[in-house]
């Protein structure tokens, strides 16, 4: 894999993590800025800071897939063998990954409808497309992360090493 292709694999939900972030920041602080020193406020500030949270969400979604980093109940794991602790983990990820592969398909079919009647928002008046996709691209790129997640759990099991359990928070 080129050195490029490396970078983004490993912080490319961070880079988009950060764009978003500063652009919901920015947008939030001028309305703020706009409403209180010159009592006018916009309608697509609103929408952007909305947005922006919204793929804020999903692209994090898919960040946590990749660090394991989760909500789940993991008392269990302390008390059982290797080989055990990495079938239940793939057990989680094809849990996972069905319900992911369900809510791709229904979110791009909001899409679909949104593009066929073209919708736009009220206050940009641009296609809601662009906003609606943040969910399915959301699922797209954790069932990516979910079949590298995959692929190293094997991988770990094959070779006889610890599986990977992400980053401990509060160790």
């Amino acid at each position: 894999m080129s050195s490029v292709l490396q970078a983004v694999d490993k912080n490319g939900e961070r880079w988009l993590l950060l764009l978003f972030y500063v652009m919901l920041v920015l947008t939030m602080f001028i309305e703020v800025v706009r409403r209180e020193v010159f009592s006018f406020s916009s309608i697509w500030g609103e929408e952007i800071v909305r947005y922006s949270f919204i793929y804020l969400a999903w692209i994090g979604a898919a960040a946590a897939v990749k660090e394991r980093g989760h909500i789940r109940i993991d008392v269990l794991m302390q008390y059982v063998s290797p080989k055990v602790k990495a079938a239940l983990y793939i057990f989680g990820d094809i849990i996972m990954a069905i319900v992911a592969v369900i809510a791709f398909y229904w979110s791009l079919e909001t899409v679909l409808v949104s593009a066929k009647f073209g919708s736009v928002t009220h206050g940009l008046r641009i296609s809601q497309v662009w906003f609606l996709s943040a969910v399915p691209l959301g699922f797209a790129l954790i069932l990516f992360r979910l079949a590298q997640s995959f692929l190293r759990d094997f991988r770990d099991l094959r070779d006889g090493k610890p599986v990977y359990e992400g980053d401990k928070l509060f160790d």
